[in-house]
């Protein structure tokens, strides 16, 4: 099992590696192969550890690797913590990072800066896996902050331009923001359980204080909602698509936004323990999800549209452990990866052969004669992404709506609310996939924009099919158990593969519930659907979008980022310009300059000293030992 966990990681560490010192010596064929191959040596290995896992018998292994250090109590190692939970979620971070990179060697066929972009992407994978597979929650935070780094580098990759790199250091501050309660989660758990191992850790929950639970939980949902661009810290993911569309597709939508999930779900034996915990992760969850819902109808460049969902598809994973379904959220968390890659990298494709244009109204029905397929991949992806009965999307996201209307039936009135706010995020889930497919792919372009276009290799899009495919097909990972007997597939084959992973999970919903919500569920995206054609359809006359009142709202994301912007970040330049001017500049500068100034005057008087003639050093000279003889005289006669 080691040499597969060796693989899984160290693959893509060494295609990183190997580019950063030799890439420049390559071919571009060779160094993008390379980079290629590194990644498909980490699917390798995902795969085979997986079925060696599965053929052990073994529910959970613990491989070290090797010590980090070690002081005072304090042990970080190069531990996985390997489970079917990590098996799964490791294959698929491999397979989808290799189809990106593959769908990146023409994508960045013009790029002069082919190897740095190659190096950064291995890279990334790494440290991606290094999250997915790490037990020591040291060596997980390494990870953790790694991928910052290679989000906030390619954000800003093309950084000539500066709007991007200031794009790439909002990512990189807001996400660090949340990271400040990754590392105060852990000195809490250090100081209770004396460990920070998470089987250790897991294995003592029991033991701990409810309040630790309590103020562990939301301290780990912080640095998630950091992580994942949840409220209050989601402003950084809608700028984040400055980088180039596979970046956004890697990173934005499939591994990175979904490690704080993954996070959650790899706690969450602790954190069902505090009921508090749980009602603030499904409500920050539902609330994410319908503002980024509601923004996301607004938006008319097309990439932004799909930041703005992806955020509001993470908030129903982050609803999923709220109300107990970890099993559920993990489940909309791979299938949200093939159908969300997907459409990043379709929408990437059609922005490259219109020239970089992006406005969803400029685009229309040349688009299918520009770049052929892209209309049926994006619609493949639009359809799960808008749960559109039998898409993929429709038995993920249906079954945290299942599970949150059992909890809205048996428990609180909280969960009500979050299954409200659930179901009414999914009718404008349908609406918004919908109109930007209309928009994009059908009808006359409200505004003619400039005619040129470029051509795209077919291959760009041939590589995405296996991910339309995965969009059509993939509720049939943990498809329901009445769907599943009429098809002839195992039912709820995620669930069992997973096991009891995360404790006390949530029983599956009664027949009854779980048609009603199916039956809510599926008529709510054919009524976004319905929508969507009937104000958007092929044949209606384009207009460009005013930009005005609860509109101009919703494009902006409801004025959040200004509202950070006026009462965070600019009382903290003037702060910062305060400081700098009047205690760096006026005290510490001041006084190291007049420090020198007095340095630099007594070095010109001994200069001038220094520069009479020979005779005046021989005066001197015999002063000095005039005095040394009195003095030595003096000794002498006491």
């Amino acid at each position: 099992m080691t040499v597969f966990i060796c693989l899984i990681l160290f693959t893509p560490l060494l295609g990183a590696t190997l580019l950063a010192l030799a890439g420049r010596a390559m071919s571009r064929r060779l160094s993008g192969v390379l980079a290629c191959l590194c990644v498909a040596g980490s699917l390798a290995g995902a795969i085979a550890g997986w079925s060696a896992l599965a053929e052990s018998g073994s529910t959970t292994q613990t491989i070290h690797l090797f010590t980090w250090f070690s002081v005072a109590g304090l042990n970080a190692s190069f531990s996985a913590l390997y489970n079917h939970l990590a098996a799964v979620m490791a294959t698929m971070v491999a397979f989808v990072s290799l189809i990106i990179h593959v769908h990146s060697y023409f994508f960045m066929r013009d790029d002069e800066s082919w190897v740095r972009y190659f190096c950064y992407l291995n890279l990334f994978v790494f440290f991606m896996q290094v999250i997915v597979l790490a037990d020591n929650l040291i060596f997980l935070f390494m990870g953790w902050e790694g991928v910052g780094f290679c989000s906030f580098a390619l954000i800003g990759f093309w950084y000539t331009d500066p709007s991007r790199v200031m794009a790439g250091r909002k990512a990189f501050l807001v996400t660090r923001v949340g990271d400040v309660a990754f590392i105060a989660a852990m000195a809490v758990l250090f100081y209770a359980t004396n460990s920070l191992g998470i089987a250790d850790i897991l294995g003592a929950t029991g033991t701990l204080a409810p309040a630790t639970v309590t103020l562990v939980g939301l301290l780990f949902l912080w640095a998630a909602a950091g992580k994942s661009a949840q409220l209050p810290l989601l402003v950084w993911l809608p700028d984040a698509m400055a980088g180039p569309s596979p970046v956004s597709a890697l990173i934005h939508a499939a591994t990175m936004v979904t490690a704080g999930v993954y996070l959650l779900i790899r706690l969450f034996p602790m954190l069902v323990l505090s009921t508090l915990t749980m009602e603030v992760i499904a409500a920050l969850g539902a609330l994410t999800a319908l503002f980024a819902a509601c923004a996301a109808l607004a938006q008319h460049d097309i990439k932004r549209v799909l930041a703005w969902s992806t955020i509001s598809q993470v908030g129903y994973m982050v609803i999923g452990v709220g109300i107990g379904d970890p099993n559920g959220s993990f489940f909309h968390l791979l299938v949200h990866a093939f159908f969300k890659s997907l459409l990043f990298m379709v929408a990437g494709i059609v922005i490259q052969a219109l020239h970089e244009e992006h406005d969803i109204f400029k685009m229309g029905a040349r688009v299918r004669k520009i770049a052929p397929g892209t209309a049926l991949a994006f619609f493949c992806g639009a359809a799960a992404l808008a749960g559109l009965p039998p898409f993929a999307g429709f038995f993920s996201k249906g079954t945290i709506l299942e599970h949150a209307l059992t909890s809205a039936v048996h428990g609180p009135p909280i969960w009500m609310a979050v299954w409200a706010a659930g179901t009414v995020t999914a009718l404008l889930t349908a609406l918004y996939s919908f109109r930007v497919f209309f928009l994009a792919f059908t009808g006359k372009p409200a505004l003619e924009p400039d005619t040129k276009t470029e051509k795209t290799p077919p291959a760009m899009l041939h590589v995405l099919w296996p991910l339309a495919l995965l969009s059509v097909v993939a509720g049939a990972l943990n498809m329901p158990e009445h769907v599943a007997m009429q098809l002839g597939i195992p039912p709820h084959w995620l669930d069992h593969v997973l096991g009891n992973l995360a404790g006390p999970v949530m029983e599956h919903p009664d027949q009854h519930l779980a048609s009603m919500a199916e039956l809510i569920d599926g008529s709510l995206a054919l009524v976004g659907f319905a929508i969507a054609l009937f104000i958007y359809g092929p044949w209606r006359i384009r207009k460009p979008a005013a930009d005005k009142g609860l509109a101009a709202a919703m494009q902006c994301g409801f004025g959040l980022d200004y509202l950070y912007m006026t009462y965070v970040a600019r009382p903290y330049r003037a702060a910062a310009d305060l400081i700098w001017k009047n205690v760096e500049d006026g005290g510490v500068d001041s006084a190291a300059l007049g420090l020198g100034g007095i340095a630099v005057r007594a070095g010109n008087r001994a200069r001038r000293w220094g520069e009479d003639k020979l005779t005046s050093y021989l005066l001197w000279l015999l002063l000095g030992l005039v005095i040394m003889l009195v003095i030595v005289a003096a000794v002498g006669i006491r």
